[in-house]
């Protein structure tokens, strides 16, 4: 089934200015407008939330903005470059998110999700991670999905908070009780049509077609249409000009997978030779089959490094034909290396030399496009002692850093994921537990090993200035080895609540 990720950027011309500004940009709680002429009048164009906050609409004179808001922070709009960065924005959407996207201007992008999501964990984390990115880079974003364009639209602009995800197969449901600019309806047929009593979409799907069509033309069946996926939508892929790529189209449409597997692997032959002119390997590859009904099935495979072997390209694409549905035929195909990174050869080194290590990217490859990028990682050392901010997560074939565990004591194979409370008897301020409760098992414990004193990273926050743990390895009568600690040096309380937790397990 179709989904479809309508991003809503509200504030998208007065962002962008700041981001432009930099470290010159007004403060954030300054109210901002940009404004243009409408005729000879001079009017807002743009708004920031300070503004919005403050009472002023886009389209409201410039004069009577100044009137409200003392202090008014005023700069010319520009629509162009507005656009402009639209699309660079959509192309870094394209090649982190998804193989069909495009910009819907003026504060919009909309993004063709089918068979995508399962690349980012799902569709709720997908956009999360794309509204996240865009937050932090001092964006303010909203994301909806759904099973078309027109409701994906309207679902962000009017009810997600700041993502929302309509369930696959929705219908009507999800837009009904919206108002009716949810439409994209032209503002003065929206107008008219409030005249008449109408508030809602489930208002206008209540109604006869005619009678609407006849007043007002096809536009609102239309809408309609789109909205409920009865109508399509095409979305026109944005291309960046520097993409590589190769097309081919059939005199005859195809459909059967064998036929499909055979261009896929022609058209990875000619994307190899051409990235191999530029000396560039593939990190990311989409296939676009445009189906003879103007829809677009798509195909998206990651490499963990770049990538100019055929065969492995050829196969990693061909596992994915199930998820391609050919309908009456497909009359085109494309694909486009969206993601290209310099590949160095390196030379073999002959095995009565020194022994190589094994290759084991085109596992990772296989495993990541069936279950995800983010599914498949490794454990890294990050500097630090305290031990649940010593690891972290990092692709699997990313180089090693140079940071490395801690030496000087052993650390348990399982850490949990929280420190658990634990129940003991133990004499202060040095002692090990004499036994201990946890999960509601008593144990006693025969041997033990410590303390190992963890301090607190007082430069992250103050309440770490004197805080301590006091770590033991500790073994039980039946031969289980536990990590645990006091929160404190037991004497002190300021350095802790002396209360005891069950942190790691031996192997």
């Amino acid at each position: 089934m179709k989904r479809v990720v309508s991003l809503f950027l509200p504030t998208w011309s007065t962002d962008r200015l700041r981001r432009k500004a930099g470290d010159a940009a007004p403060p954030p709680e300054a109210p901002l407008v940009l404004i243009g002429r409408e005729g000879s009048r001079r009017v807002v164009l743009a708004a920031d939330a300070a503004a919005h906050a403050a009472g002023l609409r886009v389209g409201m004179p410039i004069a009577k903005a100044q009137v409200l808001v003392p202090g008014l922070i005023i700069q010319d709009a520009d629509p162009v470059a507005d656009t402009e960065a639209l699309e660079r924005l959509a192309v870094w959407i394209l090649q982190r998110f998804a193989p069909i996207v495009a910009a819907d201007p003026p504060d919009g992008i909309v993004i063709d999700s089918t068979g995508a999501d399962h690349l980012h964990d799902g569709e709720p984390a997908m956009l999360d991670a794309l509204i996240g990115r865009l937050v932090m880079s001092g964006v303010a974003a909203r994301a909806a999905v759904a099973d078309s364009w027109g409701a994906a639209h309207a679902l962000a602009r009017y009810v997600a908070r700041p993502t929302f995800v309509a369930p696959p197969g929705h219908g009507a449901s999800a837009i009904a009780q919206l108002p009716l600019e949810a439409l994209r309806l032209p503002a003065s047929m929206s107008a008219d049509l409030r005249v008449l009593g109408f508030e809602r979409v489930a208002d206008l799907l209540a109604q006869p077609r005619a009678p609407l069509t006849l007043r007002f033309g096809p536009e609102i069946g239309r809408r309609l249409d789109q909205a409920l996926g009865q109508s399509a939508e095409p979305i026109e892929p944005i291309r960046p000009p520097d993409l590589i790529e190769m097309r081919r189209a059939f005199a005859e449409p195809i459909g059967a997978a064998e036929t499909i597997a055979r261009y896929i692997g022609k058209l990875v032959i000619d994307l190899c030779a051409a990235l191999e002119h530029k000396g560039l390997g593939a990190r990311r590859l989409d296939l676009l089959c445009h189906r003879v009904d103007n829809r677009i099935q798509a195909v998206r495979v990651a490499t963990a490094q770049p990538v100019r072997d055929s065969k492995r390209l050829t196969r990693l694409l061909c596992d994915r034909i199930e998820t391609i549905d050919p309908g009456f035929g497909v009359e085109v195909m494309t694909l486009a290396a969206t993601i290209a990174e310099p590949l160095v050869r390196r030379q073999l080194i002959s095995s009565l030399v020194e022994e190589t290590a094994p290759d084991i990217s085109d596992l990772v490859d296989t495993l990541a496009n069936r279950v995800g990028e983010r599914a498949i990682y490794r454990i890294a050392p990050v500097s630090s002692d305290v031990p649940e901010r010593s690891v972290c997560r990092i692709p699997a074939m990313a180089p090693d850093s140079d940071a490395t565990w801690p030496s000087h004591s052993p650390r348990p194979a399982r850490l949990l994921a929280r420190p658990e409370p634990i129940e003991t008897v133990a004499l202060l301020p040095d002692h090990p537990p004499v036994s201990f409760t946890w999960r509601g098992i008593r144990r006693r414990v025969k041997r033990a090993d410590g303390p190992e004193r963890v301090f607190g990273e007082w430069w992250r926050r103050d309440a770490e200035l004197a805080a301590v743990r006091d770590y033991f390895r500790i073994e039980d009568d039946a031969g289980e080895r536990y990590w645990v600690y006091r929160s404190g040096d037991g004497e002190d309380a300021s350095t802790g609540s002396h209360r005891w937790y069950l942190h790691g397990v031996f192997g």
